[in-house]
């Protein structure tokens, strides 16, 4: 659970549940400042006279806004729409493409008007019936390590659990669900976690839930009757990484019930930066060992008008290879969503 050294709050968030559930559970607290704002300039109540250090103050700072605008975001490959609950994560991940995309605003950052969400993405399922429509919580956030004081996940999940053409998911690196154990799901809702590698937990995933606990977290929902999806990314191709992914996979496989209700989904993607996140993570971690070397890498042009560096095409088939390989072998009720 996330215990920020600031809780900043918009105006008009304490005028909702979430906000006044967030006040009363951080107010009066020992190290924790409270400070309500009328203008919503943020960051100005944020020290940091650089980047390094306003990175670091934002990651330990809560910002309790209200959703304005409403048109939703699309969210390809993953879902349809992005279902703006939260942004931002606490997590320090140093490849992390928020880096790039939230760089400004490292802070993590929770809308309390999550009723008025809700009935927005309903205004999106009635607009493309009869098909079903799936919505992400996560595409720029990570919402559980808030998610025991605010519970926007929970009732987002059992919104979705009345839905007949609604679903939803989300992933996570952290292990705060017990809250969601008991929510009244009815199979409309998947719980991703990214998972990898110890070495790679240990070098770039600051902050973030060890992978036991993330492995421990994803058995408690799967008994409780949820979809369970695994993200594996980014995937470094370092010596001696089949070794090791394989015993992550061989972990994982022992840890989970053998009578899951649904096949549980993998999502494998390789590591891969841009030249603008290189900058800024280099300012922000400028001890970091990433391999970002750009003329080891190959360059391709993406879907959204900018290039990134990407393995080879040798490398990537071998490690597409690999996992597919792998998962068929250890996993007995499985789909592989994408390796990329």
């Amino acid at each position: 659970m996330f215990i920020p050294k600031r809780v900043i709050f918009e105006k008009g968030s304490l005028d909702y549940e979430v906000g006044e559930n967030i006040y009363n559970k951080f107010k009066g607290k020992e190290g924790i400042k409270i400070i309500n704002l009328s203008s919503n300039k943020v960051k100005q109540n944020i020290p940091g006279d650089n980047l390094y250090d306003f990175y670091r103050e934002g990651k330990n700072t809560l910002v309790v806004g209200v959703k304005k605008g409403f048109k939703f975001q699309s969210c390809k490959p993953s879902a349809h729409y992005q279902l703006p609950l939260v942004s931002g994560c606490i997590g320090q991940c140093q490849y992390c493409y928020l880096n790039t995309n939230l760089g400004d605003k490292p802070y993590i950052k929770v809308n309390a008007n999550v009723d008025d969400i809700l009935k927005e993405a309903q205004k999106y399922i009635n607009e493309r019936l009869p098909q079903t429509t799936i919505f992400e919580g996560s595409a720029t956030s990570d919402p559980v390590p808030v998610e025991p004081y605010t519970n926007i996940l929970k009732k987002s999940i059992e919104f979705f659990g009345n839905s007949d053409k609604g679903k939803f998911r989300f992933v996570t690196k952290f292990n705060d669900v017990d809250t969601l154990l008991d929510a009244k799901h009815n199979g409309n809702t998947e719980i991703r976690f990214t998972i990898n590698t110890d070495r790679v937990i240990n070098e770039y995933e600051n902050k973030t839930a060890p992978i036991n606990k993330r492995i421990e977290a994803s058995v408690k929902v799967a008994k409780a009757g949820y979809k369970v999806g695994y993200i594996i990314a980014p995937v470094f191709l370092y010596e001696g990484w089949k070794e090791d992914y394989k015993k992550l996979l061989l972990d994982l496989n022992s840890k989970l019930p053998q009578d899951l209700e649904y096949p549980v989904s993998f999502e494998i993607i390789s590591h891969r930066y841009t030249t603008r996140a290189k900058n800024i993570i280099l300012e922000v971690f400028p001890e970091t060992t990433l391999p970002m070397v750009d003329e080891e890498r190959k360059y391709k042009y993406g879907q959204f008008g900018y290039g990134k560096f990407v393995y080879n095409k040798e490398e990537l088939q071998d490690m597409k290879e690999f996992f597919t390989e792998q998962i068929e072998n250890i996993f007995r009720d499985k789909v592989i969503l994408y390796i990329i």
